[in-house]
């Protein structure tokens, strides 16, 4: 009994534990069933999160174009201001410009003033030079005439030695008769007292003479010195003179030079008026280019929100109805009149969408030929600011 009832003890114990183990593996398939669910629900969970990553991806990328639209509307702008910037600065140095021209007129005014008076100055020296020349030539005819007086006097002097000479012989004569006339004293008393009045009147004229050609030496001694001091006056006059034709050459010399630098600096004006006159020109055509650009720049950007309203707004309807007509297909499988009516949304969808695809192509096309124009516009900026570039080196 014992061993029966161990016996039914233990079939009882064997089919609990039996029991036991199918709970167990119920239990473990449940388990299993749950981590499959789980995991599925994680692959479930990892596919939602890929999705919303993508869908987060989309919208960064989205917010990344519209940020860069804006940046690029925002560098629009900046080049827009540059530019007019740019055109301010070429407007100021075109009126730098201008004042340098007004200051080259007037110092070309002032240079002129200064050839105008030097020429003046030519005129008062070549004056001087004739009003020198003539005293020279009055000096020298003083000279030639005093020259003249000198010989007349060394003329007189020697006619005057020659009658001192013959005066000399006639007193030799004399004081013979006169010692004749000592030895004929007894003889002739009378006649030696007539002839001692003639020896006193005599010595006398003698001394009267020697007194007449003391004078007329010292007069030529005096002569000789005013002819030495006219010499010396007369040579420097011509000192002063040459000097004054080597200042005259001088002067003339450096007036031609005045001469020559006015007239390059003539020439140097006139091109400088030629060159900003051309740079002028080009700032006018630079101006009216800029404001091409700028109405260009105002229709792409007015295309560019048109674009995006209607990409927007317009597309995006049809596309939406289409999504949400396809979306309910499956519910009207069964009914085909409302099925012909969801195909009929459909297709309208479809027309309108084709509609606005075709618009939109359009006016793409008209931005890309606006869009072309802008680039050649840039290309000729480019090339006229290379050649104001080139011109300023």
């Amino acid at each position: 009994m014992e061993k029966r009832t161990k016996s039914g003890h233990n079939v009882l114990t064997n089919k609990e534990a039996a029991q036991q183990k199918t709970e167990h593996v119920l239990q473990a398939k449940a388990l299993i069933t749950a981590n499959k669910e789980v995991a599925f629900e994680k692959v479930e969970k990892k596919k939602r999160a890929a999705e919303l990553l993508i869908a987060n991806k989309e919208l960064i990328f989205q917010n990344i174009e519209k940020e860069k639209r804006a940046a690029e509307l925002l560098i629009a702008n900046e080049e827009l201001r540059f530019q007019n910037l740019e055109k301010e600065k070429r407007a100021a140095e075109l009126v730098i410009a201008n004042k340098e021209l007004a200051f080259q007129n007037e110092e070309k005014g002032k240079r002129a003033a200064e050839l105008i008076v030097a020429n003046r100055e030519l005129a008062y020296q070549n004056k001087e030079k004739s009003n020198r020349a003539a005293e020279l030539i009055i000096a020298n005819k003083e000279l030639t005439f005093q020259n003249t007086e000198k010989e007349k006097r060394a003329a007189e002097l020697i006619i005057a030695n020659q009658e001192l000479m013959f005066q000399n012989s006639e007193k030799e004569k004399r004081a013979a008769e006169l010692i004749v006339a000592n030895h004929e004293l007894a003889f002739q008393n009378t006649e030696k007292g007539k002839r001692a009045a003639e020896l006193i009147i005599a010595n006398k004229e003698l001394r009267f003479q020697n007194a007449e050609k003391e004078k007329r030496a010292a007069e030529l001694i005096i002569a000789n010195h005013e002819l030495a001091y006219q010499n010396s006056e007369k040579e420097k006059r011509a000192a002063e003179l040459f000097v004054a034709n080597h200042e005259l050459a001088f002067q003339n010399t450096e007036k031609e030079n005045r001469a020559a630098e006015l007239a390059i600096a003539n020439k140097e004006l006139m091109y400088q008026g030629q060159e900003k006159e051309k740079r002028t020109e080009e700032l006018n055509l630079a101006y009216q280019e800029l404001k091409k650009a700028e109405e260009y720049l105002k229709e792409y950007i007015a295309g560019l929100e048109e674009m995006m309203f209607i990409t927007s707004h317009k597309v995006r309807l049809p596309v939406a109805n289409i999504l949400g007509l396809s979306s309910m297909l499956d519910q009207f499988l069964n009914s085909p009149e409302s099925l012909k009516k969801m195909v009929d949304y459909l297709q309208t969808s479809a027309v309108s969408l084709d509609v606005f695809v075709k618009e939109l192509t359009v006016f793409i096309g008209n931005l890309e030929q606006k869009g072309r124009s802008i680039t050649s516009f840039d290309d000729t900026a480019n090339d006229f600011g290379l050649k104001i570039y080139s011109s300023q080196q």
